[in-house]
C-alpha cells in the first residue's frame, strides 16, 4: 500500500500544497481503494471503533510535521483554512475508511441542508471539522458546535459525532475545558448521540 509519505512526493521541486492543488491528491485515494458501490456489492470488515478513530486524529499533528519537515524533498501542506484540513484529514483517514464519504450536501435534516464533513454509514459516525480563524471565533466556536449537535441528534447514520477542530494559534481561550463539555453522552428520545473532540495541535 502506498503511504502518505509517497502520496505527497512529487518529485525533486518542493511544493506547497494548498487546498486547490490537492484535487488531484484526493482522487488518486478514491482510486486506490474501491468505490462506494463496490464496497456495498461486496462487503469486507471495515469497522472502526471510535478509540481508533481519536488515537488516529491526535496523531494529525504529527503525520503533517513529518511531511513538511522529513529529508526527502516533497509536498508542504499548508493548513489555512478549515478546506485545507478537511482535504488533509481525509488523505489520512480514506485509505483506512472504506466507506468514508466527504461532504454530501444532499441529505435533508431538520428541515435544512447540512454538509457533513465526513460520515461514514457502516461505522455509524460523522467527524466534523473545524477550523479555529480568529480570536472571536476561538471564544464563540463552543456555541457553533453545540448548534452542530443539535443537528446531528437528526442523522440516521450517526450514533457518534467527532469532532475534529484545528487552532493552531491557540485562539481557543481554554481547549482542555471545551474537550471536557463536549465528550458527553446526550439523550434524544430515548436516542443516545456520543459526542467526542479532538483539539490540534
Amino acid at each position: 500500500m502506498r503511504t502518505l509519505a509517497g502520496i505527497f512526493s512529487v518529485g525533486p521541486a518542493e511544493t506547497v500544497v494548498t487546498h486547490n492543488s490537492l484535487g488531484a491528491l484526493l482522487k488518486g485515494i478514491d482510486d486506490m481503494r474501491p468505490s462506494v458501490a463496490s464496497f456495498e456489492k461486496n462487503p469486507v470488515r471495515t469497522r472502526v471503533e471510535i478509540k481508533e478513530l481519536l488515537a488516529a486524529l491526535r496523531s494529525f499533528t504529527d503525520i503533517v510535521r513529518y511531511l513538511n519537515t522529513r529529508r526527502s524533498t516533497g509536498a508542504i501542506l499548508e493548513l489555512t483554512d478549515e478546506a485545507a484540513v478537511q482535504d488533509a484529514l481525509y488523505l489520512m483517514l480514506r485509505p483506512w475508511i472504506l466507506d468514508l464519504v466527504p461532504e454530501n450536501p444532499t441529505d435533508k435534516i431538520a428541515n435544512r441542508y447540512n454538509i457533513k464533513d465526513f460520515v461514514s454509514h457502516s461505522n455509524r459516525f460523522v467527524v466534523e471539522v473545524k477550523y479555529v480563524r480568529s480570536a472571536d471565533h476561538g471564544k464563540s466556536i463552543a456555541s457553533e458546535l453545540n448548534d452542530d449537535i443539535e443537528t446531528y441528534r437528526y442523522h440516521q447514520s450517526c450514533d457518534d459525532l467527532v469532532f475534529f477542530i484545528y487552532d493552531p494559534d491557540a485562539y481557543i481561550p481554554d481547549a482542555a475545558a471545551l474537550e471536557r463539555h463536549l465528550q458527553s453522552n446526550r439523550t434524544y428520545d430515548n436516542r443516545i448521540l456520543r459526542c467526542h473532540a479532538v483539539i490540534k495541535p
